[in-house]
């Protein structure tokens, strides 16, 4: 004792000791854990109740442990049925067409492999493919006043009546209604109108990769060039359709067009005079009518803005159509599979007009539609739903007329595509049986993705944290975002460094922070 005493080192061991205490050795997400719990037990007297985002909507689920779930079942379980039955009194449905489901368990989701060829160089377009059906079809372009009618608007879509709307169905040499319909001369002109450079520029596209982003309703995502090879760079097409409203937003968020009107790889296409006041609509026109706007094209790649083109689209086209002998790819939805759910869903999360929706539904009822039996081994489809975010196409006859169909529903009734989707094809099919059309629906994961999961900034460790806190007596809801995420994650840089905390007055974190959206959409993949 009496030397350690005598000792001079002694003081600035304890100084060394002092520093090794507040040294930084916990990483970050340590640190991050150790403040969601204190934070839990600092709200703990107060009565708050902690809320998962797995009750906003079952978008997040795959990214939360087993163990994290098992701690706020409890809560989770009795705030969801509350808001369910909130949403069902008001919605007001629950006629005899609909009945709400009893609540299941909710299935989680992850992206899965697929088997991608690994080059392009030794890709060979097959020519003995099936033997597509052959027949012409030609356009309607313009539509003239009725005799007899004093006012007449000119429509995008045109006016087809019910008698040309069921002759169009038939699979032979037709003339029909496929959108970009134009009125008498003196009449306004119905809309999606380009600039004659870029419009010469698209009638040269064979292969095509197109997406769009119209009311500045997302931001952009570039196609990852280190996955696009050399050979897709100089012969594919990859074309962003855009609105003046979204350039001028682009060029605030970096994204400055060049001298050849590119970003990355997208080539910028301004649509001028949208034929629709629903933006949603507006974009059924370029994912649908492709081989309308792309008249030499032989194939065409569909991508929502949500979504970011990871793998090379000739890879993509070998596998969902060379591989399989199919003229038209899309994935099926990732939860449900039938209509009458998807019509429940659109109409408890209110997604369209509950009256247009029911009328729509109603009317494909009273021409046939039936609900989907998965245990029916004939069944025409393996899901009467898509996830219509991906769409691979050759464009052939049917391939073509089966696209007009299907835009010329959401012409006519809601911009919901996929209530519309089913209804078209068993139509085509039942007018159509001995005139095969080769449709690749999967339940595979497609290489394109909202972020790449392989970003820095962990998306587990995000959504493990991502956690709101219900305070019922204030009627605020308090939401953790990671918002110096969001740029990071897309351009898969940076980690995360700092989090935000922001109080609303709704349960929606889509309302209260709009980037959480694409959270949601990077955590599916596509399926």
């Amino acid at each position: 004792m009496g030397v350690h005493k005598l000792l001079p080192t002694v003081v600035p061991r304890r100084g060394r000791r002092l520093g090794r205490i507040f040294r930084p050795a916990l990483s970050f997400r340590s640190w991050l854990l150790l403040l969601a719990l204190l934070c839990l037990f600092s709200f703990a007297p107060f009565g708050l109740k902690f809320v998962s985002l797995v009750g906003h909507g079952g978008s997040m689920e795959s990214g939360i442990s087993s163990s994290q779930q098992l701690h706020i079942t409890g809560n989770v379980e009795r705030f969801n049925k509350e808001v369910e039955q909130q949403q069902l009194q008001q919605s007001g449905y629950g006629g005899d067409a609909i009945k709400a489901p009893g609540r299941k368990h909710r299935r989680q989701h992850f992206p899965c492999e697929i088997g991608l060829s690994e080059k392009v160089d030794y890709l060979i377009e097959p020519k003995d493919l099936r033997n597509f059906t052959q027949f012409s079809l030609e356009y309607v372009t313009m539509e003239e006043k009725p005799l007899g009618v004093n006012s007449f608007e000119s429509k995008f879509g045109g006016h087809p009546t019910l008698e040309e709307r069921e002759k169009s169905f038939h699979a032979l040499n037709q003339t029909l209604h496929c959108g970009f319909v134009k009125g008498n001369p003196g009449f306004s002109n119905t809309g999606f109108d380009f600039d004659e450079k870029d419009r010469a520029y698209m009638s040269t596209c064979q292969v095509v990769v197109s997406s769009c982003i119209f009311g500045n309703s997302d931001f952009l995502r570039r196609p990852t060039s280190k996955k696009i090879s050399e050979y897709s760079k100089k012969n594919v097409c990859f074309v962003m359709f855009v609105d003046e409203q979204t350039l001028s937003k682009l060029a605030l968020d970096g994204h400055v067009l060049d001298d050849r009107g590119l970003v990355g790889l997208w080539k910028v296409v301004i649509a001028r005079n949208l034929p629709y006041k629903d933006m949603r609509r507006t974009g059924k026109v370029p994912k649908f009518l492709s081989h309308r706007i792309f008249p030499s094209s032989r194939y065409s790649i569909w991508l929502d803005s949500k979504m970011r083109l990871n793998a090379d689209p000739m890879l993509i086209i070998e596998y969902f159509l060379w591989r399989t002998r199919s003229e038209y790819a899309i994935s099926n939805h990732y939860d449900r599979h039938c209509v009458w759910e998807e019509v429940l869903q659109n109409k408890r999360l209110n997604k369209y007009n509950q009256t247009a929706i029911d009328e729509q539904f109603n009317f494909y009822q009273s021409d046939g539609l039936r609900k989907f039996d998965p245990s029916d081994p004939n069944t025409p489809l393996p899901s009467y739903v898509p996830e219509g975010s991906f769409i691979v196409r050759a464009h052939t006859p049917m391939s073509n007329l089966f696209s007009c169909l299907w835009f010329n529903e959401v012409d006519r009734f809601t911009s919901r595509d996929q209530l519309s989707f089913a209804y078209t094809y068993l139509k085509l099919r039942r007018t159509n049986p001995n005139q095969p059309f080769y449709l690749n629906i999967t339940g595979k994961a497609i290489p394109a993705s909202g972020i790449p999961i392989t970003s820095t900034c962990s998306l587990i460790i995000f959504l493990k944290l991502l956690l709101a806190w219900d305070i019922h007596k204030q009627g605020l809801y308090v939401y953790v975002i990671a918002s110096s995420c969001f740029k990071n994650l897309i351009d898969d840089q940076l980690p995360c460094t700092s989090w935000k905390i922001v109080i609303s007055t709704t349960r929606t974190c889509r309302e209260t922070e709009g980037s959480f959206e694409m959270y949601k959409h990077a955590n599916h993949g596509l399926y």
